[in-house]
């Protein structure tokens, strides 16, 4: 099988990321599977404005994946700006896509609704997240539940170029781990840069520890019992901890006695239990990056194989090869 994935460079790195989309990753490298993972810096424009802070960002995903765990001989690492040809697959889509189908994207709606002033590359964002899909023609994209809409556009337009020229794109798959649809963030929300309410997975220790320590709880008392379920630290908790260690703290919070102060700093010592040598890889890619460049380079070849075989085969379709 193969899948398709990406992150946008907009900022640091959090634990939401790495559960929703880069562990399910990894633990999808096999012998039998193809992946595709890309940093999506073609999509950043839309929020970021300088260069420097966009190279930033991009080596901080790039180096995220690689510390991860994501270098299986059959996992390909790649920049969306190396594939210049998404551009011109974007134009084809945008001909099969429809205003109103734009309209009711729900990125672009939640970004006006919280202020951010609309431009076409927010409003064609899901055009070109088609592209970046369809380009490579994987059988399953990881999403979590609230991006499930853009593979979905993605299957309507391949559908409806297949259905006008002819069969041309395979209909991906999302792919959604049921139990991590939706990782909550420090105020119970979806964890989200836009938010504001991310724990960074490559913070400094105090910037961590001021994250964990602000999640938000409710305000029932120390000696009471406590329902756990509904707690965001142990939501966030049981991402990172064995089913013994998540049966005892729940034993915990149900015999009461024990604060949500207590609960974070446990959260807290699980954290650097679980991302230590994470954090350590990290730091030795950046220390690195001529061993990072030149898997970019490694990757270039299979795929401008694949871009060419799929646009040689659009562009004939669509009839703009007239020489």
């Amino acid at each position: 099988m193969r899948y398709l994935t990406g992150i946008k460079p907009t900022g640091d790195i959090h634990i939401g990321n790495y559960f929703g989309a880069i562990k399910p990753m990894v633990e999808s490298q096999s012998d039998n599977n193809e992946l595709f993972v890309f940093v999506a810096n073609y999509h950043a424009l839309t929020s970021v404005n300088t260069g420097a802070d966009l190279r930033r960002m991009t080596n901080d995903v790039l180096t995220t994946y690689l510390a991860c765990g994501l270098t299986h001989p059959n996992t390909t690492l790649y920049l969306q700006s190396q594939v210049p040809e998404v551009h011109e697959l974007t134009w084809y889509l945008s001909c099969r896509a429809t205003v109103s189908e734009l309209n009711r994207a729900h990125a672009y709606k939640d970004a006006v609704a919280n202020g951010k002033v609309p431009n076409h590359g927010l409003f064609a964002y899901p055009v070109l997240m088609a592209a970046d899909i369809l380009m490579f023609n994987p059988d399953f994209v990881p999403v979590g539940k609230d991006q499930k809409q853009h593979v979905e556009f993605a299957r309507d337009w391949a559908q409806s170029f297949n259905n006008t020229y002819s069969e041309t794109f395979k209909l991906p798959e999302p792919k959604i781990e049921e139990t991590l649809m939706t990782i909550p963030g420090t105020d119970g929300r979806k964890m989200s840069k836009s938010y504001n309410n991310v724990i960074p997975l490559f913070g400094t220790d105090a910037q961590v520890k001021k994250a964990i320590m602000g999640i938000v709880t409710d305000s029932i008392p120390v000696e009471d019992p406590k329902d756990p379920e509904t707690c965001n630290v142990f939501a966030i908790y049981k991402l990172m901890a064995s089913l013994e260690e998540q049966d005892a703290l729940a034993a915990k919070y149900r015999a009461g006695g024990m604060g949500y102060g207590e609960a974070k700093k446990t959260l807290l010592e699980k954290f650097h239990e679980y991302f230590g040598p994470i954090r350590e890889k990290k730091q030795y890619y950046e220390g690195h990056k001529e061993e990072v460049g030149k898997l970019l380079a490694d990757s270039q070849t299979r795929i401008d194989r694949e871009v060419y075989k799929l646009m040689n085969k659009v562009i004939r379709k669509v009839g703009v090869d007239i020489l």
